[in-house]
């Protein structure tokens, strides 16, 4: 139960570092700051659920098939840094010291990314080996930023309500690095699913000979409802941009939310029955 739970926690912090990173890609003065102050709020929350559930998950104990409890509490106190940094840039966002902000951000960001691998790498079994170290690493760092760059862009939409004259070409920025961000996604499952299968250990080899002989119809469906379906939904976003309505793009930038948050609890299901990162 300690592996299944951990799993489905690695979301919030996928979210949270991703969606951190997000925050860079609009310029920082040219932008209504009530944005980075609603948006970097519920990043912080994801990072500090993510650290609070997997102490709830250390403090029982962990699981012999799963991560140990050190294992386990060495997560959370990196998500707990991580949060902290994030917790000291939101404050400064009602200051107007850029220093400490901006070292802060970089701070949050750099502890986010360590705490993501290694949250993720606690998911590897024994005996994976460099190759699956790679792509469960990889595959959490594209996911991370699908998740952030969608919602950071439904979030920023809802500011073109706010700033009548805020220039379009922002909201294209985030859905131009969005669809660039779901091609590498894609490119980054299937690498997760032949890296092992090729170059992998007898182990890595038995896990993705599971997820063909078992897991066939759940691999399709993560594939289609996950980056495919937000790829096309993300190319509509872009058609519409071109009017340009924005009030229309994040209507789609909404259901893109979705279909991510889909194909990413499927992917955390996947990696729980097949131990493959997708």
């Amino acid at each position: 139960m300690t592996r299944f739970a951990a799993c489905f926690i690695l979301v919030f912090g996928e979210l949270a570092w991703g969606g951190i990173f997000a925050l860079a890609i609009p310029p920082f003065f040219n932008v209504e700051r009530g944005f980075y102050k609603s948006s970097a709020s519920v990043y912080l929350a994801a990072s500090i659920t993510t650290a609070f559930g997997l102490a709830l998950l250390a403090s029982r104990g962990g699981a012999p098939a799963g991560p140990g409890a050190g294992s386990l509490w060495t997560a959370a106190a990196l998500w707990t840094l991580a949060s902290a940094a994030v917790a000291v840039y939101l404050y400064t966002l009602w200051t107007e010291n850029g220093l400490i902000r901006s070292r802060a951000y970089a701070l949050g960001l750099g502890l986010g990314l360590l705490a993501l691998i290694f949250n993720v790498t606690l998911l590897m079994p024994p005996g994976f080996g460099a190759v699956g170290a790679v792509t469960y690493a990889l595959t959490t760092i594209t996911s991370a930023l699908v998740l952030g760059l969608v919602s950071g862009a439904m979030l920023f939409g809802h500011w073109y309500l706010i700033d009548l004259d805020m220039p379009v070409d922002y909201l294209r920025t985030y859905v131009r690095l969005l669809a660039i961000v779901l091609i590498a996604d894609l490119a980054a499952l299937g690498l997760a699913i032949a890296l092992p299968a090729m170059l992998g250990n007898a182990v890595a080899s038995a896990a993705v000979h599971e997820l063909f002989a078992s897991h066939l119809g759940l691999l399709a469906v993560r594939l289609l409802l996950g980056p495919i379906a937000t790829i096309i939904l993300v190319w509509m976003c872009w058609q519409t941009l071109k009017i340009p309505q924005t009030m229309a793009a994040t209507g789609l930038l909404y259901i893109a939310v979705m279909s991510v948050l889909v194909g990413e609890m499927l992917g955390r299901f996947i990696l729980f029955r097949t131990a493959i990162p997708l």
